[in-house]
């Protein structure tokens, strides 16, 4: 974290004074286990951050960025601008139900080789009276099925839809996605320790019917509290000090 409330990674600077929402685990994790393409549509981007890196991954992409929330809009336009990559993101300030309905009306679904997200899970739990963290938290700003509908609309015959979810809404969110034709290429099982639960799981998803998934087992940290060999890898090219 550098002054400000910025945070740094080695390719670009993340502000984030305005979003409810920092940088942290889900999108380090979505980040670096999701998969990409030529073309990339990142749901609820936040401070951005989730494009950026997508963005330095794939140096190939265009990347289109919806996010309905006005604080979370001024730290994303920041950020893009600031960055070396941030010509080949495009944002949108809007809803993803109205990003969806517009490109309907033009003509313009089915476009993109891939889809990431960090949903808004806490369906079940009350919610925080600060409006920009509960469109970024409650699944009432989003809805499972309306997400999973949408997201296969934008995309094109086998493209990619990845989430960074909690383990107590896998069977409900991974439902929906297969009701709407996604079927699962890869989940990612993520612990904190490892003796400790599964804390986050990461799905990549292809719109398309098809065989058996890909599972991973994987542990952020030692049991020192140091970072794993794991993580160290995936963040590698993104966070200072590895």
């Amino acid at each position: 974290m550098g002054k400000k409330g910025i945070f740094r990674f080695k390719q670009f600077e993340i502000q984030q004074s305005h979003a409810a929402m920092k940088v942290g685990t889900d999108s380090d994790l979505l980040g670096t286990l999701s998969q990409g393409g030529d073309r990339i549509l990142d749901v609820g981007t936040g401070t951005g951050v989730l494009s950026l890196m997508l963005a330095q991954r794939y140096p190939q992409a265009t990347i289109t960025a919806v996010e309905i929330d006005d604080n979370a809009v001024i730290d994303a336009a920041a950020n893009f601008a600031a960055s070396p990559m941030g010509e080949r993101v495009t944002l949108h300030h809007m809803s993803f139900q109205d990003y969806v309905a517009q490109c309907r009306a033009e003509g313009r679904v089915g476009q993109f080789d891939a889809v990431v997200c960090n949903p808004p899970y806490f369906d079940m739990s009350l919610e925080c009276p600060d409006d920009s963290r509960t469109r970024a938290r409650h699944s009432s700003s989003l809805p499972f099925d309306v997400l999973a509908s949408g997201a296969s609309e934008m995309l094109a015959p086998g493209g990619v839809f990845s989430v960074c979810i909690p383990p107590e809404v896998l069977r409900k969110f991974k439902g929906e996605c297969q009701l709407v034709g996604f079927s699962l290429e890869d989940i990612h099982f993520v612990k904190t320790l490892p003796q400790a639960p599964v804390k986050r799981i990461v799905l990549v998803m292809k719109k398309s019917l098809n065989g058996a998934a890909r599972e991973h087992n994987h542990t952020m940290l030692n049991d020192d509290s140091t970072r794993s060999p794991w993580y160290r890898a995936i963040m590698h090219d993104f966070l200072l000090g590895m």
